[in-house]
């Protein structure tokens, strides 16, 4: 009998790649573009040259080095410190007895379910009544607790065989060293899973450094490009698509280098209870 060849899947998922690929191809081809190659009817794919021309516009308009360094820093502490309470709060939620620990737990998956805008008024005031506007860590401060890698960890840690924990502590291992000797290093692909999902989310933040920052000097990436935006009404989009693809390219290189441990973080511990 011959096997049936699941066309109808296929075509759904060669539409779902065309949706997600397309806006970064016409991104990328974009910002090789001119003014009118962009604006002409038919629509034109291909530029007429690849001159990275809106490139050295770009660069030559606003200081991407310093917006660089700052999403950078940015990145990098507040996924960094993400990725280390997530653990610390799982761990404590899963191997110590501590009082009402199914009520925080329940705190966490109603966290999840908060939008970011309902807390931005309140953290602002908070922010800005202790002088962190156009500070660093005014910027990473209110977004650093995690329900989602909180949510993650506790569910892998779950997964995890007692045995080891329980030899660890009749060599008298405290919770400090189980947890980054043993814990660690057995849920590596749950960590490579969080921190992605974090990164992404530190580096294309957009809403809250807007809020918090207004000097060029203090500005992440994502609002760097604001000033590629003319204020006459007439944009260069070739410029803009160019900053576009420069604040993009190092996430995209992130995730193509850590995709294979995403897929393998997202799914530990989905069997369990």
């Amino acid at each position: 009998m011959m096997r049936r060849f699941p066309i109808g899947g296929y075509l759904a998922l060669l539409v779902a790649v065309a949706a997600m690929v397309l806006p970064l191809v016409w991104m990328l081809l974009a910002s090789f573009k001119g003014q009118t190659e962009i604006y002409s009817l038919p629509i034109q794919w291909l530029p007429s040259s690849f001159a990275p021309t809106n490139y050295s516009d770009a660069l030559d308009v606003v200081p991407f080095g310093a917006f660089f360094v700052n999403s950078a820093i940015t990145t990098v502490v507040g996924a960094g410190i993400k990725i280390i309470l997530g653990l610390m709060t799982a761990y404590a939620l899963v191997f110590i007895e501590v009082p009402f620990k199914k009520v925080f737990f329940a705190i966490v998956i109603f966290a999840l379910l908060v939008p970011q805008q309902i807390v931005i008024i309140p953290n602002y005031t908070l922010v800005a009544s202790l002088g962190w506007l156009n500070t660093y860590q005014g910027i990473i401060v209110p977004g650093l607790a995690s329900a989602f890698g909180t949510f993650l960890f506790r569910q892998h840690f779950l997964s995890l065989p007692p045995s080891v924990l329980e030899a660890a502590a009749l060599d008298g291992a405290g919770h400090l060293r189980r947890l980054w000797a043993f814990v660690v290093p057995m849920s590596t692909p749950t960590i490579a899973a969080v921190a992605l999902v974090s990164v992404v989310t530190e580096w294309n933040e957009y809403l809250w450094p807007l809020l918090v920052v207004d000097r060029p000097n203090m500005m992440t990436l994502p609002i760097g490009l604001t000033l590629l935006q003319n204020t006459d009404g007439i944009t260069n989009w070739g410029v803009l698509m160019a900053g576009t693809v420069l604040v993009t390219l190092p996430i995209l290189i992130v995730f193509f280098v850590m995709q294979r441990k995403i897929v393998a973080g997202l799914t530990a511990g989905a069997v369990t209870g």
